[in-house]
């Protein structure tokens, strides 16, 4: 039996075994078989290990994706978690490479995916609370949203999951910095219900405005970050 005389059930279950790239190349053979990959229903959890991943076309985003997780474990995520201001011309560079490229997935999930029910993010140090606040309102449905090491999360995301959060059973802000321990406080009064953890993000030493190359603890703090 020729693989293309399988039933549409048999083909996408043959599908599902398959990671993205196999699953592309293997639609590429054929008409029948990239109208499976095609097919929503084969494509109801989404994981990258790498924020290139993010730039193919060997996945679809549709509303039947259900569990949606970026983990970028690089030494390049050190880069992205230095301040703006202590970044030399070379830092810089490497981030803007990658800098919007989360946001702007994040951006097309939320508008092709509205029953997304699980989130991780990790090592996504330039993830913003804007996008965040727009992919809690726009997917109603989120119960979990686990994130880790994301500098660029402040206090700003646990207003948004207190107003736009309805459905949100756990919270996780790992390793976020810019994270408060009067925010955390807020969000637990605002939401007593929701399980929240936060390891270590209220006291870590938070972003800081620029006071100069002169100021006390500068220099070493640059030192430190690099």
């Amino acid at each position: 039996m020729h693989i293309t005389q399988l039933n549409r059930e048999c083909l996408l279950h043959l599908f599902s075994f398959l990671d993205k790239d196999s699953r592309k190349n293997l639609a590429r053979t054929c008409p029948q078989l990239q109208d499976v990959f095609e097919d929503p229903a084969l494509w109801p959890l989404l994981h990258f290990r790498s924020l290139t991943e993010l730039k193919k076309d060997n996945f679809l985003l549709s509303p039947a994706l259900r569990s949606l997780s970026i983990c970028w474990h690089s030494s390049r995520v050190q880069v992205c978690s230095i301040e703006d201001w202590l970044k030399s011309a070379l830092q810089r560079n490497i981030c803007s490479r990658h800098e919007s490229l989360v946001n702007d997935f994040l951006l097309q999930v939320c508008d092709r995916c509205p029953n997304l029910a699980s989130v991780t993010l990790s090592g996504c140090g330039h993830v913003t609370d804007d996008c965040l606040a727009r992919l809690l309102r726009c997917c109603p449905r989120l119960r979990a949203l686990h994130l880790e090491n994301c500098a660029r999360v402040t206090n700003r995301t646990l207003t948004a999951v207190a107003a736009h959060g309805r459905a949100l059973q756990t919270l996780h802000v790992d390793f976020c910095r810019n994270v408060s321990a009067a925010g955390l406080r807020r969000l637990r009064a605002a939401c007593p219900r929701l399980t929240l953890r936060a390891e270590h993000s209220a006291a870590m030493i938070p972003d800081q405005l620029p006071r100069g190359p002169h100021a006390p603890g500068a220099a070493l703090r640059k030192l430190l970050l690099c």
